[in-house]
């Protein structure tokens, strides 16, 4: 039985990654994360929690010693991109040295690090991109990201990296929002929203997030892959299909320009990701983003019955 290691776990990602292995007779999973586990009280018995501060080199080194993991799916980052842009030492640290941290345990116990990237290393002038294309991030989030992923490229370990974009999901305990989300609760208040209507991404379904990552770990993949949804839809393109799948209002929904909002960190235009790679490499194969809001529905209900 291999043994797999999370970081991040009472994330959106950790969370659908320990829920999908936890049946898995091929693996061992020991969820990480600060603290205590936030996972599900029923899904106790499949997992292993560990408490972990990836800054911490020591914590780090103790961890992989006690566990020596097949694999390494390192999920854990500072990804707010406002704070990123505010708070630069305290994301240098937790996206940056972290990854430094993990790298040398990796290579103390001969470790596969899968790491998980972003579509903000691009400048969004001319997306959708493919694995090949040049990074040049436009705020710090985006900086760290790629200093991350030229970390572990000069190491000598076995590595593979899944960029992926505007990630979407329910956590268990229903403590993160997303677009779904937001849009559904605002319509059904009668609240009018402003959506962006000039940035471009792939969003990707958490879940469909979790099954990349999986691939990677079952074809002991190496190399850089995307791994995102498969529509390119603006914020409002969202909106609207959220809209229309629950028979709300869309009068309420506006129209917006991305320049009428102030935020410390500009965003990238237009990002999004070319999957061939992944579709023909790893049989990756995402839902559609209304797919994706069915999905989120069942859960939603779910979490209120």
């Amino acid at each position: 039985m291999k043994k797999v290691l999370i970081t991040g776990a009472n994330g959106l990602l950790g969370q659908k990654l320990v829920y999908k292995l936890r049946e898995n007779q091929r693996y061992k999973v020991y969820a990480t994360g600060r603290g205590n586990s936030r996972l599900p009280k029923e899904w106790g018995d499949a997992y292993q929690w560990l408490s972990l501060d990836v800054t911490d080199l020591e914590q780090v080194l103790h961890v992989f010693d006690k566990v020596k993991p097949d694999f390494l799916i390192h999920t854990a980052a500072m990804t707010h991109v406002d704070e990123c842009e505010l708070n630069q030492e305290a994301c240098e640290l937790q996206n940056v040295e972290a990854v430094n941290n993990l790298i040398k345990a990796c290579k103390q116990q001969h470790t596969h690090f899968i790491h998980l990237s972003t579509d903000f290393i691009f400048s969004g002038a001319d997306g959708p991109y493919d694995e090949e294309a040049m990074p040049n991030p436009v705020n710090y989030y985006g900086v760290t990201k790629l200093k991350s992923e030229e970390l572990l490229k000069s190491s000598s370990l076995k590595w593979a990296i899944a960029r992926t974009v505007l990630v979407y999901g329910i956590a268990a305990d229903m403590s993160r929002s997303n677009i779904i989300l937001w849009v559904k609760k605002s319509l059904e208040n009668g609240k009018n929203i402003q959506v962006v209507n000039d940035q471009w991404r792939t969003p990707t379904l958490a879940e469909d997030l979790a099954d990349g990552c999986i691939l990677l770990m079952e074809k002991e993949a190496t190399g850089v892959f995307n791994i995102s949804g498969k529509d390119m839809l603006t914020p409002y393109d969202m909106a609207m299909m959220t809209a229309d799948y629950f028979g709300l209002d869309k009068s309420l929904i506006q129209e917006a320009d991305s320049t009428i909002f102030t935020q410390p960190a500009k965003r990238p235009l237009k990002t999004g990701f070319i999957i061939e790679k992944a579709v023909n490499e790893l049989g990756y194969s995402p839902k559609s983003f209304t797919d994706g809001i069915g999905i989120l529905s069942k859960q939603i209900k779910l979490a209120d019955s």
